[in-house]
Order: structure tokens, then sequence, then C-alpha cells
């Protein structure tokens, strides 16, 4: 008698649909959750701060090299 809990066929793939389910609103759920908090650091001081490090490193990194070697070598 104990075997027959074994075959719930019907039941094993509905959970397991139930399951795909949660699972894909849970990843909804947390990609809102991350795009909230995105939204509220570029507002932030910090945000604007390093939104402005990353635009000064890129135009500093554009106009440094102007076809000179980065690094030179002479000899003597």
């Amino acid at each position: 008698m104990g075997l027959l809990c074994c075959f719930d066929g019907g039941n094993n793939a509905q959970r397991k649909e139930e399951d795909r389910i949660a699972s894909a609103e849970a990843l909804a759920k947390a990609a809102e959750a991350a795009q909230r908090r995105q939204e509220e650091f570029e507002k932030s001081a910090a945000g604007r701060a390093a939104r402005a490090q990353q635009q000064a490193a890129a135009k500093q990194a554009a106009s440094a090299n102007k076809g000179e070697p980065v690094l030179k070598w002479s000899m003597g």
C-alpha cells in the first residue's frame, strides 16, 4: 500500500507548473525591485557623482591617446 503514493502523475506535473509560474513571478518582482533601486540611486547625490565620474573617465580615455604610444621607450 505504501507504493501507491508514488503514482500521482498529474499532481507532479501540476506542481512543477505551479513552481515554474511562482519562479517567473518572483523573478519579475526582483527585476522590478532592482529597477526601482537603480532609479533611486541615479536620482541620489552618489548616483549623480558616479555618473559624472564615468563621463569624465570616458572623456579622458577618448582624448588621452591621439596617435602617441601609451608607453614611450628611449635608449640611453
